[in-house]
């Protein structure tokens, strides 16, 4: 916590604003639309409901295409399937390890043939690190596809000096309990669509048409962020440039431990951004080591070092076992590679120099 939070839960108290609308509602939506440079933000319940309101006001419907980063966590695609949509699935690449601009080409052109166009691409900035956006958006605006931008980890992090989030047709933000700033549970819808942003905000409270009594013409969503949680949110954001260096200094702290063990390796920071670092991910270099990360991840444990596996790729989860995926090397997926060499490490905002010393030399005592 930051320490103002309590001020405006108060506030929300003591003004009787409890609901999912009040003015810590509409003073975060307009403190972070400031913050990234965006015309307009709808607060919502979680990142995934802000995925999924993006779709729909893109008009994804039953039987649409929709591409997404397979090296990301299930939320980015669940709103795919909500949408009674077809989602396929796009391969990393090696600089980013985001979506790769020569797999999701691959994939609109054999698109083209199959005469099935996507509706949208799903783009996931990936433990705080920006995707090759330019590459991403010549592509998709030379097939007239627009995206939506998962900066769900990447709140604070740059591209060429502009902040995530601001990129697609659609941005989103998730402010999930584990995410760099929280509001316990939470997301963020941004565009400079400020008309579709206010429908979204029609659409995330129920869809209630103007009239006096309970009117309803479409479909709506109970997406609404609460007044009090948004409390939180607001006093978070506040901080978010302190706990991004903060990040950052874990990172290299990390960088700086290992910078000599040819096992451990990092992920890249692409020339031109400035990733907010959420998390420290390694990988472990099997031609250096033979310790597998999910050893490693045992015996941090058995000291009460908690550490995560990298997300393991969509296309090889069982829920989507029939969808389509494109790989950027045939031979070898770069996202299948990562997840069998990567390891999440601690990284929290509030993370002691002693306790990552403890972390270090444990990771430095098994390599030895």
């Amino acid at each position: 916590m930051t320490g103002n939070e309590m001020q405006y839960i108060a506030e929300a108290f003591e003004t009787n604003w409890i609901a999912p609308l009040g003015p810590n509602v509409d003073r975060f939506e307009k403190d972070l639309a400031t913050y990234i440079g965006a015309k307009g933000a709808a607060a919502l319940s979680s990142g995934t409901a802000a995925i999924h309101l993006a779709l729909e006001l893109i008009g994804v419907g039953k039987g649409d295409r929709v591409f997404c980063s397979t090296l990301t966590f299930v939320a980015s695609a669940n709103p795919i399937l909500y949408c009674r949509a077809e989602p396929v699935f796009i391969d990393s690449e090696e600089d980013t390890w985001n979506m790769s601009p020569h797999a999701l080409r691959k994939a609109l052109e054999k698109s083209v043939r199959e005469g099935k166009i996507p509706k949208a691409v799903v783009v996931v900035n990936l433990y705080g690190q920006i995707a090759k956006m330019d590459e991403i958006l010549s592509i998709c605006n030379e097939y007239d596809v627009p995206v939506v931008e998962d900066a769900a980890e990447s709140l604070g992090s740059t591209y060429k000096g502009k902040k995530s989030g601001t990129f697609g047709k659609f941005g989103i933000f998730s402010f999930n309990g584990n995410k760099i700033i929280t509001t316990s549970s939470g997301g963020m819808l941004v565009s400079n669509d400020v008309e579709a942003v206010e429908h979204a905000r029609y659409l995330a409270s129920q869809a209630k048409d103007p009239a006096p009594h309970y009117e309803h013409s479409v479909l709506g969503y109970n997406y609404r962020l609460s007044n009090v949680l948004a409390g939180l949110g607001r006093a978070q954001l506040e901080g978010i440039e302190e706990r991004v260096t903060a990040r950052r200094t874990i990172f290299k702290r990390y960088e700086q431990a290992f910078k000599s063990q040819a096992a451990i390796g990092f992920q890249p920071e692409l020339e031109g951004t400035f990733s907010n670092r959420w998390l420290t991910v390694i990988t472990l270099n099997p031609e250096s080591t033979s310790l597998k990360p999910n050893e490693l991840k045992g015996e941090l444990f058995a000291k009460n070092i908690e550490s995560r596996h990298i997300w393991k790729p969509l296309h090889t989860q069982k829920l989507f076992k029939d969808v389509s995926f494109v790989s950027h090397e045939e031979e070898a997926p770069i996202s299948e590679r990562l997840f069998k060499q990567g390891l999440c490490l601690p990284s929290s905002s509030s993370m002691t120099v002693a306790q990552q010393e403890r972390v270090i030399q444990t990771i430095e005592n098994l390599l030895s």
